[in-house]
C-alpha cells in the first residue's frame, strides 16, 4: 500500500554510500492550463515509484517514473482526447556541489518537493501537440467545420484579387 505525500524527507531511510531504496507513493497533481484550455489529470492522484541512492560524496541519486494521462480538448479540432504517458524523470542532489546540474531544485535539506517534482517532470513529457488521434485533420480554416467528420470538405477558392479590375472590362 503506497502513502500519499507531497515530500518525502531522505533523513530516516538512514542510508549508506551506494546502498539505495525504492519507495512506492502517490502525488495529487493539479490541472494543466495550456494554450488557453484546461487538461485534467487522469488519475488526479497519480501512483509513482520512487528511487532513492546514495552517493559516495553524501548526496543522492534520484529517479522517479509514473504513468498517467491528461484529457481535455484535441489542440486542432477541440473534440475530447484524452492522452497517456510514461514518465521517468532523474534528479541528483550533491550538496555543495559547485556545479549548478549537480544541485536539484526539488530538494531543500534532504526534503523532496514530490508535487512540484511530479508536476514538472510531467510538462517536459508532454508532447507539442494535445490531439485526440494522431492524424486529427484539425479544424476548416475558412468555416471552422470538423475534418475528421467531413473529409471532402472543400471550398471553392478565392478569386485572386490581383485580377480584380480585369473582371470589371467589358469586352
Amino acid at each position: 500500500m503506497s502513502q500519499r505525500a507531497e515530500s518525502f524527507d531522505l533523513g530516516p531511510l538512514r542510508l549508506n554510500s551506494g546502498e539505495g531504496r525504492t519507495i512506492d507513493l502517490e502525488v495529487a497533481v493539479d490541472r494543466y492550463d495550456l494554450s488557453g484550455q484546461t487538461y485534467e489529470v487522469e488519475p488526479a492522484v497519480v501512483p509513482v515509484r520512487l528511487d532513492v541512492s546514495k552517493t559516495t560524496a553524501n548526496g543522492y541519486a534520484l529517479r522517479l517514473r509514473f504513468e498517467t494521462a491528461l484529457s481535455g480538448p484535441c489542440m486542432r479540432c477541440l473534440e475530447p482526447s484524452a492522452t497517456s504517458f510514461a514518465v521517468d524523470a532523474r534528479e541528483v542532489e550533491q550538496p555543495g556541489a559547485e556545479d549548478e546540474e549537480l544541485i536539484s531544485p526539488y530538494v531543500t535539506d534532504e526534503v523532496i518537493d514530490l508535487t512540484g517534482w511530479t508536476r514538472d517532470s510531467l510538462s517536459l513529457a508532454l508532447p507539442a501537440q494535445l490531439l485526440c488521434r494522431t492524424d486529427c485533420a484539425g479544424l476548416c480554416a475558412v468555416c471552422g467545420e470538423n475534418l475528421n467528420s467531413s473529409p471532402d470538405h472543400a471550398h471553392e477558392p478565392e478569386p485572386d484579387p490581383r485580377w480584380a479590375k480585369l473582371r470589371e472590362l467589358e469586352l
